[in-house]
């Protein structure tokens, strides 16, 4: 799958949902069923839902950054905040999950370990917001899945996924377009929408650059799971508003694999620039290489 142009176009002669017509693309790729398929899809949303669960008991400690960021926005939430319950639950979410990867949890890499936390919190503060009178939330939920899968392959078909290669526009900013997809479809959105919703996205990333400290997925990571939810929500909201990208989805994903070409090595995972390398990262990491030889 290369193109959302294409699978949209697919969608429309078919006349199906647009999970539907990525089940039957990828049922003529692969020669697996599409009921197949859901049923895989529908697993991963199960090992998804328990990560989150999970991820919110973890007491098991970062090496470099506090753990308790999502239990913090939690709290904050609870007193009010000016971004809302949807966005706030979604980032709380989102570092947990990112958190919990950060500590050796189990999650689900999608598309990457280091973007784990997005989708699982945009699609579950969805349902936890706007899921509750939906009959069946997780067949619901499944369907988004897909569709945001769909986008995943788009992206790593034409550009990337991996920030060694892409930086972390391909990492962060992919999950925040994925997530993005996913909450159109499953506000009732069309395959336009879903489109402008991922250029939205992207649009709004590209350069994005990958400097852990350390090596580690810590920071800027777990905190960036947390942010990029609302990037991804609120590009959502601006295409179901019918708000348009003036460069097509495809063409913007085209530009984030050119411009993750162009990125320097030192700012693609290497930790040989940017954050990874300030005052700070090198006596954390200093003390840190202490610590250890004690």
């Amino acid at each position: 799958m290369r193109s959302l142009q294409d699978l949209a176009r697919l969608a429309d002669e078919l006349d199906v949902d647009l999970h539907e017509a990525v089940l039957a693309s990828d049922s003529e790729a692969t020669g697996v069923m599409p009921e197949e398929i859901f049923n895989i899809i529908f697993s991963r949303l199960q090992d998804m839902r328990r990560s989150v669960e999970e991820a919110r008991k973890n007491t098991n400690p970062c090496r470099l950054v506090r753990g308790d960021a999502g239990a913090l926005i939690r709290e904050y939430a609870d007193r009010g905040g000016m971004c809302g319950g949807f966005l706030l639950r979604a980032s709380a979410i989102a570092i947990e999950v990112a958190s919990y990867n950060a500590s050796m949890g189990r999650i689900v890499a999608a598309p990457t370990a280091g973007s784990c936390g997005i989708l699982p919190g945009m699609l579950f503060s969805w349902e936890g917001s706007f899921g509750q009178d939906v009959d069946d939330s997780d067949r619901k939920l499944t369907e988004a899945l897909i569709v945001a899968g769909a986008v995943g392959e788009v992206i790593a078909n034409r550009a990337t996924l991996a920030g060694a290669e892409g930086g972390c526009q391909a990492e962060c900013g992919a999950a925040a377009a994925m997530g993005s997809a996913a909450l159109v479809y499953l506000m009732g959105g069309d395959c336009d929408a879903v489109s402008n919703a991922v250029a939205l996205t992207l649009k709004s990333v590209l350069g994005l650059v990958c400097d852990p400290v350390g090596g580690l997925v810590e920071s800027p990571c777990i905190k960036r799971n947390g942010l990029l939810v609302a990037v991804g929500a609120l590009a959502a909201d601006m295409a179901l508003a019918g708000v348009t990208s003036l460069i097509p989805a495809d063409e913007v994903i085209d530009a984030m694999g050119q411009i993750g070409r162009s990125i320097p090595p030192s700012l693609r995972e290497t930790s040989k620039g940017g954050l990874a390398v300030t005052p700070t990262a090198k006596t954390l990491l200093k003390e840190r290489g202490k610590k250890k030889g004690q």
